[in-house]
């Protein structure tokens, strides 16, 4: 089975906290962190921030630094989430800022169609709520999906993936679950809207992310993925088959299964680790289970699920995951 590795360029970044406010690093430019995204095994893609981080950079210069390293663009996430939109970006109450999000997301597309990237990738953190009474809800999720529709209609070449997460930074995000954005996706009803699953916010949700996988899968509007590792009480962002190896394996068949072909992406934030060497050891995890994908018994596990029958299931599985480590 041949797969693609790719990553989030903020995986290479250095982070700030509410504690550690001087960071957990000295400060890093998008160029450095492209650098070092080239330094791990087997990876070809990264998504990227946009404006580009840690300086002013042309495309020209990111695409110098992005051939030097062997690496392609898959996506180009707007930031859409930063103070300027602390209120909302598609649902701020302030017509302008509206129309500012909206400006910002519009130059992210020329940028997608620069570097010949698949998607313009909406993490829309701030549009949402945080106490009762606050917003008008029909108002609220109206904008939501307006932003979102106006954008894939002016730009019918492009596809627009929305990453839905339960909360964080506001304490209701408006595209909190794979059924809520689903709805939202098929009451704008244009083809060039999907969903980019990321396996820690399913978990974060109380979710099964393979699940989820499933069911963006059967409207046929799973366009990009990405995979972390979390504890379910946050968004941890570990690295990827730490703590939840069999329920990534099960995502991961619900994908091969069903013959989505994509890019298998990093979303991860090592806050103290070292980053590259973080994004090593997750690709090296992910590549055991391509392994194990390729010699699990299919068979045999159809006929323990029609049965229901959860021991036998697992140990199908669990032979075939942790036999190929």
């Amino acid at each position: 089975m041949s797969q693609r590795f790719g990553a989030g360029i903020w995986h290479f970044a250095t982070y700030v906290d509410r504690y550690a406010t001087d960071g957990y690093g000295d400060p890093r430019s998008v160029i450095d962190a492209i650098d070092l995204a080239g330094q791990v095994n087997d990876l070809s893609v990264v998504d990227l921030n946009y404006p580009f981080f840690g300086g002013e950079f042309t495309n020209d210069q990111i695409k110098e630094a992005l051939d030097r390293n062997k690496l392609s663009v898959i996506g180009i996430t707007p930031e859409m989430y930063t103070r300027e939109f602390a209120k909302g970006a598609f649902t701020n109450p302030d017509p302008g800022v509206r129309r500012r999000a909206h400006e910002l997301i519009t130059e992210a597309c020329d940028v997608v169609r620069y570097f010949g990237a698949e998607y313009v990738k909406l993490w829309p953190g701030q549009d949402g709520w945080d106490y009762p009474f606050q917003v008008d809800h029909h108002a609220l999720w109206q904008n939501s999906m307006d932003g979102v529709g106006r954008l894939a209609s002016e730009n019918p070449d492009l596809r627009f993936v929305i990453e839905y997460k339960p909360r964080e930074p506001r304490v209701h995000m408006s595209y909190s679950s794979v059924a809520r954005t689903l709805l939202a996706i098929e009451k704008i009803g244009l083809p060039n809207v999907g969903i980019l699953l990321d396996f820690g916010h399913a978990l974060y949700g109380g979710e099964s992310p393979a699940d989820s996988a499933a069911l963006a899968i059967d409207y046929g509007r799973l366009f990009g993925m990405d995979v972390n590792d979390n504890f379910r009480s946050w968004d941890d962002d570990l690295v990827a088959g730490t703590v939840h190896p069999i329920e990534l394996f099960e995502f991961f068949h619900v994908l091969h299964k069903n013959g989505w072909e994509g890019v298998w992406q990093l979303d991860q934030f090592p806050f103290r680790e070292d980053s590259v060497a973080a994004a090593n050891h997750a690709v090296d995890f992910l590549k055991t289970v391509s392994r194990a994908l390729d010699v699990l018994d299919e068979d045999a596990l159809a006929e323990a699920q029609a049965n229901h029958d959860a021991v036998t299931a697992l140990r199908i599985a669990q032979k075939a995951l942790f036999g190929s480590w």
